[in-house]
């Protein structure tokens, strides 16, 4: 029997990509119709952005905390969490976990040095450009990072926390990415992780000036592959 996939969810949209991408894509695995169980949990974001705000890490980890004494009740083997902003508290919350977490930015990163890329962008809110979550997995595979400019931090930030997780998709906010995304080439990236897992609902292969590494469904397969083989 497959694992039973827990999903410590954040933001509404990402999260659902998240599972959607896990049931949709189980049965390349599993056969027709097929995928494993999965549970998912998610306070109300407000309580998460009010941590955000405040820079209450600890908060943001007992709120991943109570979703993860949740998701274990209810039988999860392990947990994903389809968000890369809270992936900073997350060194606070798993020592205290009743069960392992994948960890967003180590699948990509993984993924990202098999596909052979050098130096990539980051593209996230700002709390997650501005932190290690993503340039500590990076380094450790020797690979090189470039943030977005602080006034791009600050409107891609704006884009995701008053449109994306909101479901609102519009040209401008893809132009504006894109434009990002450029500059980045620019100054010698060869990909860009998109790192806010509503990201890819408006940016992919198709319309970015550099290959995408898309952290929603990476997620999702990893979790796929762990709970189909425990690897």
């Amino acid at each position: 029997m497959p694992q039973h996939i827990g999903i410590v969810a954040c933001s509404a949209e990402g999260a659902s990509l998240c599972y959607r991408t896990i049931c949709a894509e189980g049965a390349r695995l599993l056969g027709p119709h097929g995928h494993p169980e999965t549970s998912m949990h998610t306070p109300s974001l407000a309580e998460y952005v009010r941590c955000l705000d405040r820079a209450d890490w600890q908060g943001v980890a007992d709120l991943m905390l109570a979703s993860a004494h949740k998701l274990s009740a209810i039988g999860a083997d392990f947990l994903i969490c389809p968000d890369n902003t809270i992936h900073q508290a997350l060194p606070l919350a798993a020592p205290r976990s009743p069960l392992p977490w994948l960890h967003i930015a180590e699948v990509v990163a993984t993924q990202a040095a098999k596909r052979g890329f050098r130096r990539l962008g980051l593209i996230g809110t700002r709390w997650l450009a501005d932190s290690d979550v993503y340039p500590d997995k990076l380094t450790a595979h020797g690979l090189e990072y470039v943030r977005p400019a602080a006034a791009e931090r600050a409107e891609i930030n704006r884009i995701i926390m008053d449109e994306l997780v909101y479901g609102v998709f519009r040209p401008e906010a893809i132009a504006y990415h894109q434009r990002v995304i450029g500059r980045m080439k620019d100054r010698g990236c060869d990909a860009v992780i998109l790192g806010c897992t509503e990201t890819p609902l408006i940016m992919n292969d198709s319309n970015s000036p550099l290959p995408t590494l898309d952290s929603t469904r990476l997620l999702a397969r990893a979790a796929l592959r762990r709970a189909v083989t425990g690897v």
